[in-house]
């Protein structure tokens, strides 16, 4: 599954530099994860840090972007071949 920042995020910046990815990037009203940037840290690390690093837990896995960890390695390797990240 891709993430997904919720309502509550009030901008603290605490997640953006610890997305291996560079998935997360500020949006309209408050940060916004690229789902197809996402990988929730597969191929970098056991959690996703973005998750351990946010103070008000806004950060929620996407219920509408369902992957599993074999799908999230596989974008992790298309994203390292294609250099974007």
């Amino acid at each position: 599954m891709a993430l997904k920042i919720i309502k509550g995020c009030i901008n603290c910046d605490m997640c953006e530099p610890e997305c291996p990815n560079k998935a997360i990037s500020m949006g309209e009203k408050i940060y916004e994860i690229n789902p197809d940037l996402c990988t929730e840290c597969v191929g970098f690390y056991d959690q996703p840090t973005c998750i351990s690093v946010c103070p008000l837990d806004c950060i929620i896995t996407d219920p509408d972007r369902v992957e599993d960890h074999e799908t999230l390695y596989e974008k992790f390797k298309e994203l390292v071949h294609a250099d974007k990240i």
